[in-house]
């Protein structure tokens, strides 16, 4: 497995941007495709973005599309989310994650390692 740790939250106003990292220890993320996930209060965990282990493909929820990029850098082992035009519904826990294929980020189960996740407030 690999350990998470996530960074670069905070609060923002609507239309403004936030760039978030996730720093990962282990010799093995590169081979890890890594994603993004967020949880709003009172709402259920949702898939944000994700990227495959060699940066050749993304896959992004309609909600963040044209706002968000998702980008890694396998030598510093760090994954990032750049978000822009940001709205009061982006709002949440943004929690990244480590799982063995790209396609298995649609599903926003409890698989894979995760991080302990960053509060992004975005305001009004």
């Amino acid at each position: 497995q690999v350990q998470l740790v996530e960074s670069g939250g905070g609060l923002v106003q609507a239309g403004g941007s936030l760039r978030l990292s996730c720093a990962a220890s282990g010799r093995t993320f590169s081979t890890y495709a890594m994603g993004w996930f967020r949880q709003a209060p009172g709402k259920e965990r949702e898939f944000v973005a994700a990227i495959s282990w060699s940066d050749s493909s993304t896959t992004y929820a309609d909600s963040v599309k044209g706002r968000f990029t998702i980008a890694r850098d396998n030598a510093k082992n760090t994954l990032y989310l750049q978000m822009n035009s940001l709205k009061a519904e982006d709002t949440a826990v943004y929690y990244c994650a480590a799982r063995h294929n790209l396609a298995s980020f649609i599903i926003p189960d409890d698989s894979g390692s995760w991080g302990q996740g960053t509060q992004v407030t975005v305001s009004s």
